[in-house]
């Protein structure tokens, strides 16, 4: 048997160890050996890179991405999207969706990887669909929670309706590390038994489980796993690629990866871990397990991000009342599952109440846009109280709200004028307006 294992070290493992500060500069010299060590994609984008490049990286996030290609020419380069949301938190209408995906294929992804923060399928068409018709591999996604509602039952009837949308593969995203090895059995097994699609599994260390839920999973049928390189590896990031792939191997299981190459990748990021760890970017709470995730269900890009957010505020000691906070509030707004945006908006809301002494004393525009419906169908009901605090007895939006935007592209394209030098410079600027412009501004005086 052969199993596909993809590496996360340059998007995922470094998102959820250290909110995305690794710069190209840091990795450049080692993406020759990353390509010739027998990987069946490297996760190199989407996800939080974007943002992280034009915020605080000082870098063009699509001259990154060509600049992987150049260097990574026959693994698969493969990328996080967040269906209707792209790279951001809030929706874009389906011009700006079908360019983004269109360029982001053209720039050198191979794969991609389509989600939806509400398992709301409506959200993920039309990512899918421009994949497909710009020549990517689409990789549906199912986003694994547990909740009253969320059953595996309705996580197969998911994956059936992602087969028939035609997707090239399914993806199981456990972005909490909460998935039980039986749980991923049971998953897997009922996919198999129900789709002829290869289906992937993503999960997180955070609470231990990812070994043991591999194993499990693998044993099921499953097609595809994520590691990080060992030095990039536990914590709130992936299980180590070394050591899932000696188990794997002891088990009679080919991954097709090179070990010698392996070793000198990982000795290659060990001394960075120690660079950031002494620059305080790499905080040593997120390196170890916490079991009281199985509670919080907080997945290490949130937690890392919270960290930031009660540190700015002076408030690192209500942490431990604010992921008390965390599952209260999602039960109150139906249970979404807590990966992005939803996981920042149920983090930065339950801060609130905390810090604020007072629930729902401020409630945030993002939380106010998801309870109106922008985001999409939530999962369960929403707590009556808070409908009517902030629509006032008005009705809930039930049609995709990508249908009620205008085309934006042309638009923006005329707005940001002479500083946008290409599309992709557009797209830029309509994900992450202030920071593009900056960007642009800063890179047109460099050049003068």
């Amino acid at each position: 048997m052969k199993l596909n294992i993809t590496e996360t070290v340059l998007r995922d493992a470094n998102q959820s160890l250290m909110a995305t500060r690794l710069a190209y500069k840091d990795f450049e010299h080692i993406l020759e050996k990353i390509d010739n060590a027998g990987y069946y994609s490297v996760e190199c984008w989407g996800g939080a890179t974007f943002d992280s490049c034009l915020r605080f990286l000082d870098e063009d996030p699509w001259e990154r991405l060509r600049n992987i290609k150049a260097r990574i020419k026959k693994t698969k380069l493969q990328m996080l999207l967040r269906g209707q949301n792209l790279l951001g938190y809030k929706p874009y209408p389906d011009d700006v969706v079908r360019k983004f995906v269109d360029c982001s294929i053209k720039n050198g992804i191979d794969i991609i990887r389509i989600f939806d923060a509400l398992n709301d399928l409506r959200n993920i068409e039309v990512a899918v669909d421009q994949t497909l018709k710009s020549g990517g591999h689409a990789q549906g996604t199912i986003c694994y929670t547990t909740s009253p509602i969320h059953t595996i039952e309705n996580f197969v009837k998911l994956g059936k309706q992602l087969e028939d949308m035609g997707v090239d593969s399914i993806a199981i995203k456990d972005m909490s590390g909460i998935m039980g090895p039986q749980e991923a059995y049971d998953l897997i097994k009922g996919l198999k038994e129900t789709v002829k699609k290869p289906i992937f599994l993503h999960t997180h260390s955070t609470t231990g489980l990812a070994p043991i839920t591999y194993f499990k999973a693998i044993e099921a049928g499953c097609d595809g796993i994520d590691c990080a390189i060992s030095s990039f590896s536990g914590g709130t990031s992936q299980p180590a690629t070394e050591t899932l792939h000696y188990a794997l191997k002891q088990s009679g299981i080919e991954t097709g990866l090179k070990e010698d190459v392996l070793k000198e990748i990982n000795d290659f990021f060990k001394p960075l871990k120690e660079k950031f760890i002494q620059a305080g970017l790499l905080n040593y709470y997120i390196l170890g397990t916490e079991t009281d995730g199985l509670v919080y269900q907080v997945p290490g890009g949130m937690l890392s991000n919270l960290l930031s957010q009660l540190k700015e505020q002076n408030a690192l000691d209500r942490l431990d009342d604010v992921l008390q906070e965390i599952p209260r509030v999602r039960k109150e707004l139906g249970y979404p599952p807590l990966v992005t945006p939803m996981s920042q908006m149920v983090g930065v809301q339950a801060a609130a109440n905390v810090i604020m002494g007072e629930r729902y004393k401020t409630i945030s525009r993002e939380v106010r846009a998801y309870i109106k419906g922008n985001y999409g169908t939530p999962p369960g009901e929403i707590d009556p109280e808070l409908v009517d605090k902030v629509l006032k007895g008005k009705k809930t939006m039930t049609q995709r709200f990508a249908d009620t935007m205008e085309p934006q592209f042309e638009k923006a394209k005329q707005e940001i004028g002479n500083l946008a030098r290409s599309d992709e410079d557009v797209l830029s600027y309509i994900a992450f307006p202030q920071y593009a412009k900056e960007f642009f501004e800063k890179r047109a005086e460099a050049q003068k």
